[in-house]
């Protein structure tokens, strides 16, 4: 039987970047297979005039709404307009700041983009987004002691994107790549305060990856060694060695996404929570 996906129309209006709505509707569109969300995103959404742009858009293009829109009078039109409509609309942060309204016996300030103050915390991930910056590819190992976390593995294991999406976090993530006969650097060897992780996957999965890589040269290039399954079994032969060696945990990102590995590192070191 043909494999066909049915579309539908999936519209986030938010008062602030969008992220929270945005990860959310993915979050459950992915768990309707036969189904594919066509995203419409509609941020910094605070005032009536910018509203009724969205609402006609929508009635252009019905399907479920998802909103996260602070100002209550603006709340209610979008939920008003949508029963005219005749689509589904939810606030995905009302029953959210309900619930922490009833435990904590207060009410929210409710303030538009409150979770993007530019605050300690918010420079604190600018410093490590920096840091990870220019600390990726083995660059600058005088000062790995300064990292929170480094990374170490052969080419193709995701460590870059994995380094920026935790430096994303406010963690301080370098990476090192590890190629057999060439050694690490003293920095590393000799840094206590971070936690080192070595990423490792399938000789099949690095292969795979490092052919589209491959895409991307010049003809000057030669790949075959870099793509061939029995060299890639072989730099992870060394690489599982190095990492036993030193007592690294290892993480195999095979089939794990950047988020689902970040979060295994995280895991790892609980201070870093």
């Amino acid at each position: 039987m043909e494999n066909r996906k049915n579309y539908f129309h999936l519209h986030l209006v938010s008062d602030s970047t969008g992220e929270t709505l945005i990860a959310a509707g993915r979050a459950a569109a992915a768990q309707f297979q036969s189904s594919h969300a066509l995203e419409h995103v509609y941020p910094l959404i605070r005032n009536r005039k910018q509203l009724m742009q969205v609402l006609e858009a929508i009635d252009g293009a019905p399907g479920i709404v998802l909103y996260t829109i602070v100002d209550r009078e603006l709340a209610d039109v979008i939920d008003q307009r949508c029963r005219e409509i005749g689509v589904p609309c939810v606030s995905v942060l009302d029953p959210i700041i309900d619930l922490f309204q009833s435990y904590l016996g207060s009410p929210s300030r409710r303030r538009s983009g409150a979770q993007h103050v530019m605050d300690a915390e918010y420079f604190a991930r600018i410093e490590a987004l920096n840091f990870s910056m220019d600390h990726d590819d083995g660059q600058m190992p005088a000062d790995f002691d300064e990292a929170d976390v480094v990374l170490v593995g052969i080419s193709r294991t995701s460590k870059t994107p994995t380094s920026i999406y935790l430096a994303n976090r406010g963690i301080k993530t370098a990476n090192i790549p590890i190629v057999p006969g060439v050694p690490l650097p003293d920095g590393l060897l000799s840094a206590t305060k971070p936690l080192v992780v070595g990423l490792i996957a399938t000789a099949d999965r690095i292969a795979q990856v490092r052919q589209h890589r491959l895409l991307g040269t010049t003809q000057t290039f030669h790949g075959a060694d870099y793509t061939d399954r029995a060299s890639i079994a072989e730099e992870l032969k060394y690489a599982r060695s190095l990492c036993a060696r030193n007592n690294w945990p290892m993480i195999d990102v095979t089939r794990r996404s950047i988020e689902e590995t970040a979060a295994a590192i995280v895991a790892l070191r609980p201070r870093l929570r």
